[in-house]
């Protein structure tokens, strides 16, 4: 055990992980030991003689586990980013093991004992606004994870958390066998009619990573299936594609994801009724700022209607570009972007031929950093030779405005068989103030992972409007975790409400197209020319272009995800002929797919961080277009009173403030919807 580097002190670089010594075999001893390590701790805690204070139960609850946090995060960093057959099979073993050890510690009634007297007596210990936030939420956890259940509820419980640990594992584990195996292999130039160079080179870098030689490959990673569906001019091809996009988990065989998902549904809703709530959703909504799934019906209602009468008229648009290029068929699921893609050229003289050249992704890289720096004070240089556990994974020291290293942010940028699809950022080590053996100003380990097309070696890698606004939006999370200035690790950078974290990453997203960030930072990466003038006036006037078609593909996801979890019966459960009758009941359009379909929407099942939350990007969104307004209110997208107050209500601020609270000292007030309708296009649809 000695020998097994996860146990070992990590004398690394940083306090990194130890990538180059850890194997897939290390991990099952280390979480024994870790986890053993753990109850130990709580075992202590809990059998303490002295009477119950903040200092001796709080503080010491969130100090505990530092071992067991330190090994789950590389692990699951690792089961994310960079996965194989063994790490898998550890996963699945793993799953109902966490699952029982998180249910032992907050059911053990000696410990919840202690956390329920000291906040019986809190309004009367003087504590400061982040020590009471730390217990309120801390006794919140205790009691939504069935502290306050009978015995036979709390064995009832633990039973059902941990089976839905093992099928949320292979929920997740059976869409990314899907997208791996996937592979719609370009053989001939026809086959390739219509794809810009830029996508043909990172289908050719796909097929030669899956050991293809001489031929392009379209994968199910969203960064090259979507180009392919915009330019593919064969109409067949697209339709296979988008096909088995849509057919992930939907299919017999090992990665069949129908019946997890109803069995999913079937255990959250008898978490629920455990609770004494009619619905999962009902449960779910208590611990958000939304409150109640009425309020979520009430934003997304807002916006369904106007979306789908603006994507309406857009189809109307379409239809006709079909019309004059010689296409009478009926618009389908599989045309809508090749069409769309026309229009936008036609109507604006836009393309991603024009705009790609000038975001090059080191370009882009360096705006977010310099936007950060603007904003924040923060600097970023990168750190070469630590070891990594992919080599297309770049270090960067961050080191705040007094220049003291404040954390560190690892960029994850490339699309490949072994990540799962999508983008996130992930923590290895969160900020705090209080660490193991007594260390303080515990500094934070940030990831970045993004799913972009690598351009052949040599080459620049060349990213489309959609591709940079996903690149700010996840380093908005991550400066998320890497500004946090909390005491207690349980309150740190993006432990807030669900609806809530994604204020700072969409936020972020505003800066990327800001006139004199596209100035400094947008130059042709062959000339080093700035974008011209011209070309940003006509990717602002083209900004609203298409939003009825993303706003119906988003919003419809959210609502089938609240009318799935809004259930109390699932007798007789049908998942696909469910979401088949709840499309048909909203008026889906027909040539608009879902955003993520039952069968392989990961948000939900993959988990329970967005189950019932889907609708969290909107509610988010209300904040986010409401938050940019007060830059815009007083001319200067980099104002630094208003930067400061964003850093220290929003940004830093972890979970020590409720959001309402945050947002309105932030703001001054209270969110308001319109800017968001307007964002959206959505005000004279209305």
């Amino acid at each position: 055990m000695n020998h097994n580097p996860l146990l070992s002190a990590w004398n690394t670089a940083y306090g990194l992980p130890p990538f180059d010594l850890v194997t897939p075999a290390h991990f099952s001893p280390a979480f024994e030991e870790a986890l053993k390590d753990h109850r130990a701790e709580i075992d202590a805690l809990a059998a303490l003689a002295d009477a119950p204070t903040f200092e001796n139960t709080l503080v010491l609850f969130d100090k505990s586990g530092r071992l067991l946090a330190r090994v789950r995060e590389l692990f699951f960093n690792l089961t994310a980013a960079e996965t194989s057959p063994e790490l898998q099979k550890v996963e699945m073993e793993l799953a109902p093991k966490l699952s029982e050890h998180n249910s032992a510690i907050y059911m053990n009634a000696a410990l919840f004992a202690r956390i329920d007297a000291v906040q019986a007596k809190a309004s009367g210990l003087g504590l400061s606004q982040e020590q009471q936030r730390l217990l309120d939420r801390v006794h919140l956890d205790f009691v939504r994870a069935g502290a306050k259940l009978a015995a036979d509820a709390k064995t009832r419980y633990a039973k059902v958390v941990a089976k839905l640990a093992e099928l949320t594992t292979q929920f997740s584990q059976n869409v990314l066998a899907d997208e791996a195996s996937y592979q719609l292999v370009l053989r001939s130039e026809a086959d390739l009619a219509g794809l810009p160079q830029s996508l043909r080179d990172a289908a050719k870098e796909a097929a030669e990573a899956r050991g293809l030689k001489d031929t392009h490959v379209i994968t199910l990673s969203r960064s090259l299936i979507v180009p392919f569906l915009t330019f593919s001019e064969r109409r067949d091809l697209r339709e296979q594609a988008l096909t088995a996009w849509m057919a992930r988990g939907e299919h017999d065989g090992a990665s069949d994801n129908r019946n997890i998902a109803v069995e999913i549904l079937k255990l959250r809703k008898e978490q629920a009724t455990l609770h004494g709530y009619a619905s999962f959703a009902d449960y779910a909504l208590v611990d958000r700022m939304a409150g109640k799934p009425s309020a979520v019906q009430d934003l997304l209602g807002k916006v369904w209607e106007p979306a789908k009468r603006r994507a309406d008229s857009e189809l109307d648009a379409i239809k006709a570009m079909a019309l004059s290029s010689g296409n009478s068929h009926a618009i389908e699921k599989w045309d809508w972007r090749y069409f769309a893609e026309k229009v936008r050229q036609t109507r604006y003289q836009l393309d991603d031929a024009e705009t790609k050249p000038y975001f090059e992704l080191n370009a882009m890289i360096g705006a977010m950093f310099d936007c950060a720096g603007k904003l924040f004070g923060l600097t970023f240089e990168e750190k070469k030779g630590v070891p990594m556990y992919h080599p297309d994974v770049r270090m960067f020291e961050v080191r705040n405005a007094s220049g003291a290293l404040s954390g560190i942010f690892l960029s994850d940028n490339f699309a490949r068989a072994s990540k799962s699809g999508g983008a996130w950022m992930s923590a290895y080590r969160l900020q705090s103030r209080i660490g193991e053996a007594g260390q303080t100003d515990i500094i934070p380990i940030i990831a970045n992972h993004n799913n972009f097309a690598k351009a052949p070696a040599g080459e620049p890698t060349l990213l489309s409007l959609d591709d940079v606004r996903t690149l700010f939006h996840e380093f908005g999370h991550g400066l998320h975790g890497l500004l946090s200035n909390v005491t207690y690790e349980r309150l740190s950078g993006t432990n807030v409400l669900q609806d809530y974290v994604e204020l700072p990453s969409q936020l972020y997203e505003h800066w990327a197209l800001e006139p004199e960030v596209l100035e400094k930072h947008a130059r042709h990466y062959k000339t080093g020319e700035a974008m011209p003038p011209s070309l940003r006036e006509r990717i602002e006037a083209a900004r609203l272009f298409n939003k009825g078609f993303e706003t119906v593909q988003y919003t419809s996801s959210a609502l089938v995800d609240m009318a799935a979890h809004a259930l109390s019966d699932y007798e007789g459960f049908d998942l696909v002929a469910f979401e088949k009758a709840e499309l048909a009941r909203l008026g889906m359009p027909d040539a608009i797919p879902m955003m993520h379909r039952l069968t392989h929407f990961r948000h939900l099942f993959a988990g329970d961080s967005y189950a019932a939350g889907y609708y969290v990007y909107m509610w988010a969104e209300v904040l986010d277009a409401d938050a940019f307004d007060a830059f815009v209110e007083v001319g200067d997208p980099f104002d630094a009173a208003t930067a400061e107050r964003l850093h220290r209500y929003v940004y830093s601020a972890g979970n020590t403030i409720e959001p309402r609270d945050g947002y309105a000292a932030f703001r001054g007030r209270a969110a308001s919807v319109e800017p968001m309708l307007k964002k959206k296009g959505l005000l004279e649809a209305a």
